[in-house]
């Protein structure tokens, strides 16, 4: 008699690989891949050096980013007429060093934009795979709680919690997180839809194995490349998200450090002291462009339905 089966089955996204990369590791496999790629390049060693300068900015950092120095106020960055090297890209309304409160900014930036990214995904995932697995009834009712939140602009019902359980870290995390899941949740519902139908999983179903067995062993490998696509690029959104909340003031709150609020701060010394937004603002720019190019790479290696591969 056929033995049949009972793995996970054809995973639908596979890293695409050419012959003299089989028999590697995967982390030369993995490497090979990206140096084919100069935008993935790219974008690796941007969110790499943002990565090693949050968790290293104690060391990086050239002063205290709170030390206040009145005699130093508004000082321009080092290049420019009484610009001095002690303070590389000048200082603020305060006195206090551009550069380090923007290294310490992207721990920051950071931490909000990965935290809100986890917890979206895995609120995300699990209604995804819930509503698609069994459909019906449930599958109705969980999309429609989805467009309900489609239908509310993000940023507005961001402002309307912050405004009133009051900004902190932890609040602009689960604001972010529970204001973003319904793209992981019709993402995963797609695929499981799709992937339910297959041989193996009819199989699995035909000899009573249990549904969260089937759904954590089956359907779940099945959607964590697509997932880890648009958490990459998610991240970069969440990143924007967190500094125009905390360029409105609703968002991370002094003293701690963000890019928004740094931003903030420069808003009213555009006219006459550009460095104080510029820098912020382009280490955003800098950090937003990389993750995009990472996430762009790994589409293109994750979905083999991409027709361009870098």
């Amino acid at each position: 008699m056929a033995e049949i089966n009972m793995g996970t089955g054809p995973v639908s996204h596979q890293p695409v690989t050419s012959g003299a990369d089989r028999g590697t590791g995967p982390v030369v496999r993995w490497a090979r891949m990206l140096l084919r790629s100069k935008t993935g390049t790219v974008g690796f060693i941007i969110v790499f050096c943002v990565i090693a300068v949050a968790v290293f900015a104690k060391v990086l950092a050239p002063h205290d980013p709170n030390l206040i120095n009145p005699a130093m106020m508004l000082k321009p960055p080092f290049w420019a007429e009484e610009g001095t090297t002690e303070y590389l890209l000048g200082t603020d309304n305060l006195g206090r060093d551009i550069l380090s409160r923007i290294i310490y900014g992207s721990q920051v930036s950071l931490l909000v934009g990965i935290a809100a990214v986890v917890l979206a995904g895995a609120i995300g995932v699990f209604i995804g795979l819930i509503a698609g697995y069994f459909g019906g009834f449930l599958d109705n009712l969980l999309m429609r709680i989805v467009d309900s939140f489609l239908a509310i602009p993000t940023i507005l019902f961001a402002l309307v919690i912050l405004s009133i359980f009051g900004p902190s870290v932890t609040t602009l995390i689960i604001v972010l997180g529970i204001t973003n899941w319904v793209t992981y949740a019709r993402l995963v519902r797609g695929e499981v839809l799709s992937i339910k139908e297959r041989e193996f999983v009819k199989a699995a179903r035909s000899i009573g194995v249990r549904h969260s067995k089937i759904i954590m062993r089956h359907l779940l490998p099945n959607v964590v490349s697509p997932f880890i696509v648009i958490s990459t690029l998610s991240v970069a959104t969440t990143i924007i998200l967190e500094a125009s909340l905390s360029f409105l003031g609703l968002g991370i709150q002094p003293p701690t450090i963000s890019w928004g609020g740094i931003l903030s701060d420069g808003r009213d010394y555009l006219a006459t002291s550009w460095w104080l937004a510029t820098f912020p603002g382009v280490a955003i720019t800098i950090t937003v462009l990389g993750i995009i190019f990472l996430g762009d790479w790994l589409r293109d290696i994750l979905d083999p339905r991409s027709v361009t591969r870098k």
